[in-house]
């Protein structure tokens, strides 16, 4: 299902965080979104979840204006998981995961069938059935993250909002998880996502969004938005920018802190 965002802007007590947003997310894609703290990339997702209200702009989950429609409705399109995502006490991996399926159900329809079908499907594609009887506060950090992607997934929905989904993951659980996410838009699900390493973002996303102060100061594939310019205006340093081996890929190495910072 294709994302679309025309003119989105938000804000919090009258002060704008996204400011005229525009962007378009190709159905079956992975969107990264960068920039530095505080620029609105948290904000835009929420804003995309229905869980902020923009202030004036659309958005369009294939041909429907998210914001017109009911919570329920819209949770059938975009599911959301956030950067610190808060579990209750105890719970183990399957009832987690079962949270999942929270917009599906109703008062003329409880659990089902396909239901605990959804849960088995996410459980297997995320690699955590053999967890879904242990608490999820008894496993590591990859283990934990990998059990929250699976309870977004078993939304099933068409579209999928990753908040920062490697924060505070070591490398090799980080390159899981991303390499989840490649497998998840293999199967068609459009996936938008914000992460902070530019490399991370450069190998995994079809298209990456820089953010600065609320805006989009560059979007498209990384090879041909990520440059040495680009790390300058968006974190005031001075950067070389080489070619991964593997793929040529865009690798940014820091130089040093730029002497004159660029402010928008």
């Amino acid at each position: 299902m294709e994302l679309r965002v025309e003119q989105l802007t938000a804000g919090y007590a009258g002060h704008p965080v996204v400011d005229r947003v525009d962007l378009t997310v190709e159905s079956g894609t992975v969107v990264a979104v960068v920039g530095p703290n505080g620029c609105g990339k948290s904000t835009l997702l929420r804003c995309l979840a229905r869980l902020h209200e923009p202030e004036s702009g659309r958005v369009f989950a294939g041909d429907a204006d998210v914001w017109r429609l009911k919570q329920r409705e819209a949770a059938h399109r975009i599911a959301l998981l956030p950067q610190s995502p808060q579990a209750p006490e105890a719970v183990t991996v399957a009832g987690l995961v079962r949270y999942g399926r929270h917009p599906h159900q109703g008062l003329f329809r409880q659990w089902s069938r396909e239901d605990e079908r959804a849960v088995t499907r996410a459980l297997e594609q995320t690699g955590t059935s053999a967890l879904a009887g242990r608490r999820l506060d008894q496993l590591s950090g990859g283990q934990r993250q990998r059990c929250w992607l699976a309870m977004a997934l078993a939304q099933e929905t068409p579209v999928v909002l990753l908040d920062e989904p490697t924060s505070a993951l070591d490398i090799g659980h980080a390159v899981e998880v991303l390499d989840l996410v490649r497998e998840v838009a293999a199967g068609g699900r459009t996936i938008v996502m914000v992460v902070h390493d530019l490399a991370a973002a450069a190998r995994y996303a079809d298209t990456v969004v820089a953010m600065r102060s609320g805006r989009v100061v560059a979007a498209g594939p990384p090879r041909e938005i990520i440059d040495a310019a680009l790390v300058k205006e968006l974190y005031g340093v001075d950067a070389e920018i080489l070619a991964a081996p593997s793929d040529g890929s865009p690798v940014v190495v820091p130089t040093a802190r730029a002497a004159e910072p660029v402010r928008s």
